[in-house]
């Protein structure tokens, strides 16, 4: 199936191939890459490096967000905190949504290095932007601007994918997936470590806009972090966007041919990874959210009794599940299994994810010493090890976000198609980030005060919800094209102008 940005007549429909069935051409059966492909690692490693940035930017207000909303003095109910938090988070989610698909859209034409560029220095500025603020319009302002600049994620997404081919893309990917574990526990570390220094840290910080603005320093280091992930990609990330030109040499080039988006969602392979994608962050979103919910949740209300320090620990160390699983085990099974079979098996385990969780509360609830208010020694080993079993299941079920880029990639094989069909995935899961929190909060929060099946009337929802999705996922095995484990990339025939 191949879509030509340059045949101005050629249009996109359901019956438009994206990539040309080459069955039919013997000299097309022969595979185009013979062997590995060398792995690009400085421009993969730069691209990685300036992706960190927005992670640590955006995971690093994390700590103190409540604690800054108090000390604003937004409101004088302290129930209304979560709130307020729950707003400035919106704020984010809702902007980036309307900016991603746009940016992929302006890199097809400018290229992808400048869109980057711009991106990553506008989280810097209004990261910054954000720890100077002093009213709910600021906190709510600065997020929506780091919303609209943080929409270039998806051109990044197209970068990895215009520096790797079928044969080294296995390699490539699960590195690129590191990212955002590692922002995840950066970022926090950050926000934790250096807010309120002036309270923490002395008499070097008293009297100073570190005390005026007490979150100001983690916002200003965050922000720093992004601007030096500007200058390493001024200085040395490459332009991707390329195209022949009829001497056969490579150019830059600005593609004067794309899908429109009614076009593109016609594509069935691309409607089906769009509507995936979509249920996928909504699960991954919601996992967040209610599993810190229940670990903070009274046991008899339904939850662990988790102290905050406790619940830090346990989202650390399902980063560094997610880390090892990304080094250790994505390669290998990229190399050996097709990549819509993951896609698939991973997105299974959210099921079995969600319908674990309430098992942890009934293992607290049984060893619970009413003398000590502790689990007995039995019990904690049970309860760990299932929290064990519940992080790790859940980085199966988020080991999709990468296989999904790499199906985006090989189901298509034109820049401009490229860029704006990352740009509609990331759309989708932006929507999923705005509506999952609020609906998962809301059915824990309904669980709980009305005891509705147990207190775990959340959990079935989710079970469902991640049951249907499963099924939305099988539409993808059944219409893509990419067959990872045999390498063997067929040639596409170009559309020539009768």
């Amino acid at each position: 199936m191949t879509v030509s940005p340059s045949d101005s007549s050629s249009t996109l429909n359901e019956t438009t191939p994206l990539l040309n069935d080459a069955r039919d051409d013997p000299e097309d059966q022969k595979p185009l890459i013979k062997e590995a492909t060398p792995l690009p690692m400085v421009q993969l490693f730069i691209v990685c490096a300036i992706r960190l940035m927005d992670p640590i930017a955006f995971t690093q207000i994390f700590p103190y967000i409540n604690e800054f909303i108090a000390f604003l003095k937004l409101t004088d109910d302290p129930s209304q905190t979560g709130f307020y938090s729950g707003l400035v988070e919106s704020a984010f989610a809702v902007t980036q949504f309307l900016a991603i698909y746009q940016w992929s859209k302006l890199s097809n034409k400018i290229g992808r290095r400048p869109v980057i560029m711009v991106g990553t220095f506008g989280v810097a500025l209004s990261t910054m932007y954000f720890g100077l603020s002093s009213s709910l319009t600021d906190l709510l302002l600065s997020r929506a601007i780091g919303g609209i600049f943080g929409g270039t994620v998806s051109v990044v997404q197209s970068v990895v994918g215009e520096i790797t081919d079928a044969s080294n893309q296995a390699a490539a990917f699960p590195i690129y997936g590191l990212v955002w574990p590692i922002g995840g526990i950066t970022g926090p570390f950050i926000g934790g470590v250096l807010s309120n220094p002036a309270d923490k840290y002395g008499s070097i910080f008293q009297n100073s806009v570190f005390s005026r603005h007490p979150y100001f320093l983690p916002c200003l280091v965050a922000g720093i972090i992004a601007l030096l992930g500007v200058l390493l990609g001024y200085f040395c990330l490459q332009e991707t966007l390329r195209k022949k030109s009829d001497d056969g040499a490579e150019h830059s080039f600005i593609d004067d041919r794309e899908p429109t988006l009614q076009e593109l969602l016609s594509i069935p392979i691309i409607r089906a990874l769009s509507i995936s994608a979509f249920a996928l962050n909504f699960n991954g979103t919601a996992f967040d959210v209610l599993f810190v919910l229940f670990c903070f949740t009274p046991i008899q209300n339904g939850g662990l009794a988790f102290s905050p320090s406790t619940i830090g620990f346990t989202l650390s160390s399902s980063g560094l599940i997610s880390s090892a699983m990304q080094i250790f085990i994505m390669p290998v099974i990229l190399k050996r299994i097709e990549a819509s079979k993951i896609y698939n098996m991973s997105i299974a385990a959210w099921p079995v994810v969600f319908a674990t969780i309430p098992i942890l509360n009934i293992i607290a609830r049984r060893g619970l010493l009413e003398e000590t208010g502790c689990l007995d020694i039995w019990s904690n080993v049970m309860l760990w090890t299932g929290i064990l079993f519940v992080l790790a299941a859940s980085k199966v079920g988020g080991m999709a976000y990468s296989v999904s880029l790499i199906l985006t990639k090989t189901n298509v094989d034109t820049p401009a198609v490229l860029a704006v069909s990352n740009g509609v995935m990331s759309c989708a899961m932006s929507l999923a980030r705005i509506i999952s929190p609020a609906l998962a909060s809301s059915a824990f929060a309904l669980s709980e005060e009305h005891h509705l099946l147990g207190g775990y009337f959340w959990a079935l929802m989710m079970v469902c919800f991640c049951l249907l999705a499963c099924s939305l996922g099988r539409n993808i095995s059944r219409l893509s094209r990419s067959s990872l484990s045999h390498h063997k990339p067929q040639k596409c025939k170009s559309n020539k102008r009768t």
